[in-house]
């Protein structure tokens, strides 16, 4: 091999680096990201969460839209229209176009009502002769209501009751996880059922029955991770400094936690919607004629084997909302934990 010559390499061959490019090398290329806008990011890779939180956006919008905008009004009776067929225009297939069997043969019953050209009734009408479809996204608009709420509750009174009881410890955690066993040893319909016997059935009685017991594992979770974060040098450090355990729970315990309380709230909405769903159906939930999820399938199920319409649309909704919740809470789950691999 032949020796290179250094001395004989011309001048311009070499190039003189600059100390802008040497830093212009260290720079990271990547944004910098905080936590929030981290778990966004990993939440946008799973498709199936990201695909229930769109679905649950339509369908929330759809229902609560249709306070101002509603295909007929979800309370008016009409006698001359009622087991009225879905009918969709444009749609030729049977179930859909208006027709049923009766006595073996398919007839309009459209035109045995007397409709007027161009009324549609896309889910059909139920025994009243009320539009499904807007009892539909009135029932669903009001099971929403009293998920939202009895959740919000949860939350509330399970991360103050949580937080409190982690951050004092000793006997006052003590006395109070007590009292948790004893409430959370009482089962939850027993309870729903014995507080909408003493309150007047309606929508405030049903979601206090709910928030009784509900709030319980909101509680048990919090209180777990303000355990497990207080003794954190960072805690430590500012009770050196003499912060308040107020203070210092606001400030560093809940940011830090806020991801757990977030997909803890998500995993107790479908489980308010269900248990709403459920007194409703055994008829301890709205009275007539507010619609809900429960009260609709109440109605359905009598008349199932004649007109399966009724029953078919609260349930998918039912079934939908419930699968997209949770399927939300898992991808915010994997989403706010640091260690799952992207």
């Amino acid at each position: 091999m032949e020796k290179l010559d250094i001395k004989n390499i011309p001048a311009e061959k070499f190039e003189r680096i600059s100390m802008d490019n040497n830093l212009d090398r260290e720079k990271i290329s990547a944004p910098s990201l905080n936590f929030m806008q981290d778990s966004w990011r990993r939440l946008k890779k799973n498709k199936g969460a990201v695909i229930s939180l769109i679905l649950l956006g339509i369908i929330t919008l759809l229902a609560f839209g249709s306070i101002w905008v509603s295909p007929h009004d979800p309370t008016k009776q009409n006698p001359k229209y009622i087991n009225l067929p879905p009918k969709i225009p444009g749609i030729g297939i049977d179930g859909f176009n208006g027709t049923a069997k009766v006595g073996g043969k398919r007839v309009d019953k459209y035109e045995q009502a007397k409709v007027p050209e161009g009324e549609y009734f896309y889910l059909g009408t139920d025994g009243l002769g009320r539009d499904e479809l807007s009892r539909l996204l009135m029932g669903t608009r009001m099971s929403l209501i009293i998920a939202f709420v009895a959740a919000f509750l949860d939350l509330s009174i399970g991360v103050i009751y949580g937080l409190y009881s982690g951050m004092k410890g000793g006997r006052t955690d003590n006395v109070m996880q007590r009292i948790l066993e004893v409430l959370s040893g009482v089962p939850n319909l027993v309870v729903m059922i014995l507080m909408l016997m003493v309150f007047k059935p309606g929508l405030m009685s049903i979601i206090l029955a709910m928030i009784v017991t509900g709030w319980i594992t909101m509680a048990r979770i919090v209180r777990a991770q303000a355990l497990k974060i207080k003794d954190q040098e960072y805690v430590l450090a500012a009770t050196t400094l003499g912060e308040s355990q107020s203070k210092i729970a606001i400030k560093h315990i809940l940011p830090n936690i806020s991801g757990v309380i977030i997909v803890q709230m998500m995993f107790s909405i479908p489980s308010a919607i269900f248990f709403e769903a459920f007194l409703s159906f055994i008829g301890l939930g709205l009275t007539p004629p507010t619609a809900s999820l429960g009260t609709l399938l109440n109605e359905g199920y009598k008349t199932f084997r004649f007109l399966p319409h009724l029953m078919w649309a609260p349930a998918i909704t039912l079934s939908v909302i419930m699968i997209c919740f949770n399927l939300l809470a898992d991808g915010l789950r994997d989403a706010f934990d640091p260690k799952m691999n992207d």
